[in-house]
């Protein structure tokens, strides 16, 4: 995960140039669509702010972490909030949150700390609460691009669902990737709600 940390810290302004401004509102929808209007959210891997930044302009509270320091820094200064620096496997809240938005942040996981995690955000949540979360399409573990990704698949998320025993699938997709010139790659999107 080092490794994947010190990425993002090297490269934020690049990787925050090629994200902030992609256009996310039909997902975004989707998942807010699901909670009330008076909801907290945790953006848990803000990155850039962007999803942060929209949530609070739909009037919804909410809570960001970032495992960079430099991404914590821009999304501050983005959004306006506190952005907390913080990795994933130290999410300890319980009970708190209405809805976790995880978009293209938790796959830096490997597949067994994902389990943990999963865990620790069914913790966080209040009952009945619901997580987005999105993979690269495909079966690949390991590092790619100086990063660490845990693709998945149908198959291996209902896997890494039945032996976590947190969440259930409320809605699954494939999209393609909504960034200029990276069509051909695919993206499975997930909403869990927790049982």
């Amino acid at each position: 995960m080092t490794k994947t940390i010190k990425y993002y810290n090297k490269n934020a302004s690049d990787f925050i140039a090629s994200t902030q401004e992609v256009k996310f509102h039909e997902i975004q929808g989707k998942f807010a669509g699901k909670l009330s209007k008076d909801s907290l959210i945790l953006d848990f891997g803000c990155g850039s702010g962007r999803d942060t930044k929209y949530f609070l302009s739909q009037g919804y509270q909410v809570d960001a972490m970032d495992g960079s320091e430099e991404m914590c820094r821009h999304a501050s200064a983005y959004t306006g909030i506190p952005v907390r620096h913080m990795l994933f496997q130290e999410l300890s809240s319980e009970n708190i949150y209405d809805g976790i938005w995880a978009c293209s942040s938790i796959l830096h996981l490997p597949y067994d700390e994902l389990k943990d995690v999963l865990i620790r955000m069914s913790r966080a949540l209040k009952e009945k609460g619901i997580v987005y979360t999105s993979f690269k399409y495909g079966t690949f573990e390991g590092e790619r691009n100086g990063r660490y990704f845990t693709d998945m698949t149908e198959e291996k998320m209902d896997r890494l669902l039945c032996e976590t025993a947190v969440f259930c699938t409320e809605d699954l997709w494939i999209s393609k990737d909504a960034r200029p010139g990276r069509r051909d790659e695919k993206w499975l999107n997930i909403i869990l709600r927790k049982i």
